[in-house]
Formats: structure tokens, C-alpha cells, sequence
């Protein structure tokens, strides 16, 4: 067996999982590579083993069996960026907060790893979100998709933007608000549900349109199928506004054209067989944690 490994070398929680970690899998003889540099950071602490490193996407190829994304559920955002179209398999082990992404929770690391390299797991594809811009951004020449959301919204603090939205080539509205969030069912228990959004199974075909602080009492979160094509056009005082893809941002100008439609490809998310997305809803999110239940 071969794995990718990457994580945050900020995270001082970290070091002891990984450590853990590393020591199951080389008991299973199995082939590891670190990305380069949580690999720097990994020798600091264990400078006595030595492994391959990846720098990128174009350094991994479909050899790869697992890839584990040690960190919280930005770290397992940014894992997708290294993945992309390869079909290798995720394994988040939460070292962080929230975890929701996690496939592991670092206190039962020994247990699950175990189960994992026994292969007693199932796999969940997860759809993607992808953006182009009428101005051909450079920024989103590579990087130009999300696994939880894309959203639009204000540069400057001050003033609201107005997003026109159209979905399939028909005006829906414009939203006068800080921005909108278009998520997909992985991202809809993330910053779309803060801002009030509905809560959807993975397996859902959906998007939801979430706007942001809107400036009107009938603005309200909407669920269209995922094979709908949206299409925003902002609007600004400072001429200017962020595309943020998960955790990436870039800046747009004024009345550029933003085309978001379902990717080409899917994420493969590995999955215990003793959690499921409802399992993690009461524990997440604490569902059911009312005594009178």
C-alpha cells in the first residue's frame, strides 16, 4: 500500500498523531509520502526516519491508495487541491476543532487506522463547484474549484454589493447583501449554514444560493438542482469584490461575469463503517443534546 500524507505544521496537537500515525503504518510496511513541506516539519520532530515527499498535484499520480489530511477541515480543503480528478481516496483525521470533514477523530486514531488498512471502510463521492470568469482571471486557471463553497462578497467593510443572479441563462434576482454563497451539500454545514442555510445529505444533487446579511426580509437561502448553471454579476461602490473558493480568494472587478456550474470530477472521501453523515450531525452539532430528548 501507498499514501500520501499532508497537514498543518502550525498545529502543535499535531505532532503527537502523527508520530502515532507514522508508526502504525510503517508496522504495516506500507509506502509513505509526505507533501515537502509538512515533511520539514515532520523531521524536526522524528529526524531519524527518512521518506519521499511531494511538492503538488503534478508529483502524485493513481499509485497512491490513500491520502490522509492530518489537521482540521481546512486542511482537508486544501488536501482536495493536491488530489483534484485523481480518485484517490481522503482520509481526514481531525487534529483540530470541529472536524466535520474528518473521516478519524484523534482519539480513536489506533482503532480506525487499523480498520482502514483492513480495508473495512466504504468510499463517499463528493461533488465539486467550479467557477470561470468572463475576464479570464489567470488566478483561476488551475485552482478553480471548491468542495464546500464559492461564495461572492464585499472587499471593503463599509457597503453592500449587488449580486444579479441568473440560473440556466433566466434572472432570478439580485441580491442587495455582504455576499452569496453558493454551496454544495458537503459545504452546506459549513459557512452556508451559519448564514442560515439548510443543512443537505451529501448524496443530495443539490447547490443552495445563501445570501449573506442580505438588505431584505425575503431574501431566503434556495435549493436549485446541481445541474443548473448560475451566473453572477457584482456590482460594487469600491469597484472591486473577493471569489473565495473554500479557503482561496481572489479579487474581481466590477460587472465581471461569474459562471459557477457542478465540476467534472468528484472527491472520494473515505468512510468508517461505525460513521455515518447522520452519526455526525448529533455529534457535530450536537443534535439531540436537548435532556428533554
Amino acid at each position: 500500500m501507498k499514501v500520501g500524507v499532508y497537514g498543518q505544521s502550525n498545529n502543535e496537537t499535531t505532532k503527537k498523531y502523527i508520530n502515532l500515525l507514522i508508526d502504525i503504518l510503517i508496522q504495516n510496511e506500507v509506502t509513505i509520502v509526505f507533501e515537502e513541506k509538512f515533511y520539514n516539519y515532520y523531521k524536526a520532530t522524528n529526524s531519524k526516519i527518512k521518506h519521499d515527499t511531494f511538492k503538488n498535484y503534478s508529483d502524485l499520480d493513481k499509485s497512491y491508495d490513500l491520502f490522509f489530511s492530518v489537521g482540521g477541515d481546512g486542511t482537508f480543503l486544501r488536501s482536495v487541491t493536491f488530489v483534484r480528478d485523481l480518485n484517490i481516496p481522503i482520509v481526514g483525521i481531525n487534529t483540530g476543532r470541529l472536524g466535520f470533514l474528518a473521516t478519524i477523530q484523534k482519539e480513536k486514531l489506533n482503532d480506525s487506522i487499523h480498520s482502514i488498512l483492513n480495508h473495512d471502510y466504504i468510499l463517499k463521492e463528493r461533488t465539486l463547484i467550479r467557477a470561470t470568469t468572463k475576464n479570464r482571471n489567470s488566478e483561476l486557471n488551475e485552482l478553480n474549484f471548491a468542495l464546500n463553497e464559492i461564495s461572492v462578497i464585499r472587499k471593503n467593510i463599509s457597503s453592500m454589493i449587488s449580486i444579479k443572479t441568473l440560473l440556466d441563462g433566466e434572472y432570478l434576482t439580485t441580491y442587495w447583501a455582504d455576499g452569496l454563497i453558493v454551496a454544495t451539500p458537503t459545504g452546506s454545514t459549513g459557512y452556508s449554514l451559519s448564514c442560515n442555510g439548510p443543512v443537505i445529505s451529501p448524496a443530495s444533487k443539490n447547490f443552495v444560493l445563501t445570501p449573506i446579511a442580505p438588505h431584505s426580509l425575503i431574501a431566503r437561502p434556495l435549493v436549485i438542482p446541481d445541474d443548473m448553471k448560475i451566473m453572477l454579476k457584482v456590482d460594487s461602490r469600491e469597484h472591486e469584490a473577493l471569489l473565495t473558493l473554500d479557503s482561496r480568494q481572489i479579487t474581481i472587478s466590477n460587472y465581471d461575469e461569474i459562471s459557477i456550474e457542478k465540476c467534472d470530477f468528484t472527491i472520494k472521501i473515505v468512510q468508517l463503517n461505525t460513521q455515518t453523515f447522520i452519526k455526525t450531525l448529533r455529534e457535530k452539532l450536537l443534535w439531540g443534546e436537548d435532556k428533554r430528548n
